[in-house]
C-alpha cells in the first residue's frame, strides 16, 4: 500500500481566509495589533532574563497609522523584530506559529507563555481580507541582524530581501483594496480598536495623515486609546467602590450605578478574572438587555458567549478574561472543552456566593435590591437546578403590606389560616377587594405581577417540598366565611341571578362572609387560571380552556338579602342591582369588557337617577 503526504495548495488558502476563517471583516485589525502587543510582550520576556539590554526608561507602543490619500493602515510596533529569516519561517509557513514557537523555546524560563495573545500563525493572514498588497519592514532586536522587507499581493509569491528600517520593530502596511474602502476611515479604525483592543496590555496609539493640517492638533497631548490596566486585573481588596463604578459607566455607557458587583478572581484549576455587574433591572424579562464581554489575555473576543456564561447570567453586565479559553482558530468561537463547564460552573457558584453573602450580612440591602435583581435570580432558578439549590432558601417574596419573606417565613406566618399553601395577587390594584378581606383575617398575600412569575410559580411548586400556590381569588371563601350563616332563601336567589344574567351554566354559590360591605366575588379555580394564563403566553386559543368561575353571593350582606323582597314588586330595580353586583365581582376579578363596561357606566347613572328621585 503506498504511503503519501497531505498537501495544501496555497493559491485557494487566501480565498478561504478571506471568506471563512473570520465571522467579522473588521477582526483583521484586533489580529494585527494583537501581534504587535505579541512582539513587545516577548522583548519584555527576554529583557527579564537578560537576554536583550535595553534601558528601563523604554515606552513602548503600538501606533495604528492611517493615510487616506495613500489608501494604506499601518502597524507599528517596537517590539522584538524580526529578521528575514524568521520572516520566511513565521510569515511564509502558514499556520507556523511564531507565539508558539517562542513559547516552547523558553517555556522553562517563564511560567505563563500564554500570556503570548496568538497561537495559531494565521492572524496576520487575516491583512488580505482587506489588503491588496502587504508589506513587512522589520528590525531585530540582534544588533549585527540587518533589517528586512517582505512583499505579497496575496498571491502564491512574495519578494523579501534587505530592508532600510533603523529602529527595531515591525511596520505592517496595508494597501487597501477597492471593496474595503470603508476601513479608510479614522473614526471607523477608532471604533474597531475601541471595539477589540481597548484593553491590550501594550499603549495603542491612532494617527491620521490628512490633506490640511491642523495646528491647534499637533499641541494636542497624544493619549493612548486603550487602557492597558483593567480593573478586573487588581485584587478585590485594592479596589474602591469608586473605581467599580467608574469602570462600569466607562465600559457599558451606563450613566446609573450598578446595583452591586462580584469580583471574580480566579487561579486554578485555570485562570479567570473579572467583573460581573447587576444593573438596575427592569421587571419584563424582554426588557432586559444585559452584556458580559469576553476577554482572552485583555483582547475581546465576543459577546454574552453562552458556552462560559451561564444564559441566565446574560442579564447581568460584565468583564470576564480568561487566557486558557480554548479558542478555535479565529479566536471568534470556542472548542468543546472540560475547561469551559468548569467556567460555567465556577461563575455560576460565585453569583450564588455573593447572594448568599448580601442576604446574610446585610437582609435590608437586599431587599431594597429584590425587585431589581428577582428577574434574572428567578429566571435562573429556572433555567440551573444547581443554581436554584444554592439559592432557594434566599428567594423573597413581597407581601402586601410591603415586607419581604422567605417562602419558610410566609408559609410559617400563615400556619393558622393555610398550612403550607401561598396566596399571591398579580394587580394589587384589581384585588384590592380580597386583599381586605385577607387582612382582616390577620393573612397577607405575596405579590407576583410579572409574566416571568406564571412559570416560576409552577416550577416552585415542583421543587418546594409540597407548597402549593393559590391566586387570592382562588376558592377562598372558606377561610371568609362568618360562624353565625345569614337565613336566606338560597335557591330562590340563585334562580334570579341566573334568570336575570341569562346563564344558565354560570355557577353560584351563597355563603355567609365576615364582611358583610361585600355582595358578591368571583372565585376562579387555580388550575383554570393556570390553563388560560399559559394558552396567552404561548399565542394559543383559550377558549379551549373554559373558565371555571363561581359567583360567591354574600347572604351577610344587606342588598343582596333585600332583593328576595323587591324581585316581584320592583323587578326593574331588582334586576339592575342584579347585573350591578356581578359586575362589581368581576371588577375585583378581571377587567370588564367593552361592552359590559358601557353597560355598568349606563346602569350606574340609572340608579344614581332612582336615589336622587327618592
Amino acid at each position: 500500500m503506498e504511503k503519501g503526504n497531505l498537501s495544501i495548495n496555497s493559491e485557494n488558502i487566501f480565498p478561504i481566509i478571506k471568506k471563512w476563517l473570520y465571522s467579522d471583516t473588521d477582526i483583521f485589525l484586533r489580529e494585527l495589533v494583537s501581534n504587535g502587543c505579541d512582539a513587545i510582550s516577548k522583548l519584555k520576556k527576554l529583557k527579564s532574563m537578560g537576554e536583550v539590554s535595553i534601558s528601563d526608561d523604554e515606552e513602548y507602543r503600538v501606533t495604528v497609522k492611517l493615510d487616506e490619500d495613500a489608501k494604506t493602515i499601518q502597524i507599528i510596533d517596537n517590539g522584538i523584530g524580526m529578521t528575514a529569516e524568521e520572516i520566511k519561517e513565521y510569515i511564509t509557513q502558514i499556520a507556523f506559529s511564531g507565539a508558539s514557537d517562542f513559547i516552547a523555546k523558553y517555556q522553562d524560563q517563564f511560567e505563563n507563555g500564554n500570556d503570548i495573545i496568538g497561537h495559531f500563525g494565521l492572524g496576520f493572514y487575516s491583512a488580505f481580507m482587506v489588503a491588496e498588497k502587504v508589506e513587512i519592514d522589520s528590525k531585530s532586536y540582534l544588533p549585527d541582524a540587518p533589517a528586512a522587507k517582505w512583499i505579497c499581493d496575496g498571491g502564491v509569491e512574495y519578494e523579501i530581501g534587505e530592508g532600510n528600517k533603523v529602529d527595531r520593530g515591525t511596520v505592517v502596511t496595508l494597501h487597501i483594496g477597492e471593496d474595503s474602502k470603508e476601513f479608510l476611515n479614522g473614526w471607523k479604525l477608532k471604533e474597531i480598536l475601541a471595539k477589540y483592543c481597548y484593553f491590550m496590555p501594550v499603549e495603542i496609539y491612532f494617527e491620521e495623515e490628512k490633506k490640511e493640517k491642523d495646528d491647534k492638533s499637533s499641541d494636542a497631548e497624544e493619549k493612548p486609546v486603550n487602557d492597558t490596566e483593567p480593573l478586573w486585573l487588581k485584587k478585590p481588596s485594592e479596589c474602591t467602590d469608586e473605581e467599580y463604578k467608574a469602570f462600569y459607566h466607562k465600559v457599558f455607557s451606563d450613566f446609573n450605578d450598578p446595583l452591586f458587583w462580584i469580583h471574580l478572581n480566579m487561579d486554578y484549576p485555570f485562570r479567570l478574572k473579572g467583573i460581573l455587574y447587576f444593573p438596575k433591572l427592569k421587571h419584563e424579562l424582554e426588557s432586559i438587555e444585559g452584556q458580559v464581554k469576553l476577554y482572552n489575555n485583555q483582547v475581546f473576543i465576543a459577546d454574552n458567549l453562552k458556552e462560559v456564561i451561564p444564559e441566565f447570567l446574560l442579564l447581568l453586565k460584565g468583564t470576564i478574561d480568561c487566557p486558557d479559553l480554548p479558542l478555535n482558530v479565529s479566536r471568534s468561537f470556542l472548542q468543546n472543552d472540560g475547561y469551559v463547564t468548569k467556567m460555567s460552573k465556577y461563575i455560576t457558584k460565585k453569583v450564588a456566593d455573593k447572594l448568599n453573602s448580601l442576604f446574610k450580612k446585610d437582609r435590608a440591602q437586599y431587599e431594597k435590591f429584590w425587585e431589581d435583581i428577582s428577574p434574572f435570580i428567578k429566571y435562573g432558578a429556572m433555567r440551573e437546578h444547581e443554581f436554584y439549590e444554592k439559592v432557594k432558601d434566599i428567594l423573597l417574596f413581597k407581601t402586601t403590606d410591603g415586607k419581604y419573606e422567605t417562602l419558610s417565613e410566609y408559609t410559617d406566618n400563615n400556619k393558622a389560616k393555610a398550612e403550607n399553601k401561598v396566596f399571591y395577587v398579580n394587580d394589587v390594584q384589581q384585588q384590592a377587594q380580597y386583599i381586605k378581606m385577607f387582612k382582616d383575617e390577620g393573612m397577607e398575600a405575596v405579590v407576583l405581577d410579572t409574566r416571568l412569575d406564571i412559570p416560576y410559580v409552577s416550577f416552585l411548586e415542583a421543587y418546594s417540598g409540597g407548597v402549593r400556590f393559590a391566586r387570592i381569588d382562588s376558592a377562598v371563601s372558606d377561610m371568609l366565611k362568618s360562624e353565625d350563616e345569614a337565613i336566606v332563601d338560597k335557591e330562590a336567589l340563585e334562580e334570579l341571578f341566573k334568570s336575570v344574567l341569562n346563564k344558565d351554566d354560570i355557577k353560584i354559590s351563597i355563603e355567609s362572609l365576615k364582611d358583610e360591605s361585600v355582595s358578591a366575588m368571583i372565585e376562579l379555580s387555580e388550575q383554570s387560571r393556570r390553563m388560560q394564563e399559559m394558552s396567552i403566553m404561548y399565542g394559543m386559543d383559550n377558549t379551549s380552556f373554559p373558565a371555571d368561575e363561581t359567583l360567591v353571593l354574600n347572604s351577610n350582606n344587606n342588598v343582596v338579602k333585600l332583593l328576595l323582597g323587591i324581585k316581584d314588586s320592583r323587578k326593574e330595580e331588582a334586576d339592575m342591582i342584579c347585573r350591578h353586583i356581578y359586575d362589581l365581582a368581576v371588577m375585583s376579578h378581571k377587567p370588564l369588557s367593552m361592552e359590559a363596561m358601557t353597560e355598568f357606566i349606563a346602569r350606574s347613572n340609572k340608579i344614581m337617577e332612582l336615589l336622587a328621585e327618592k
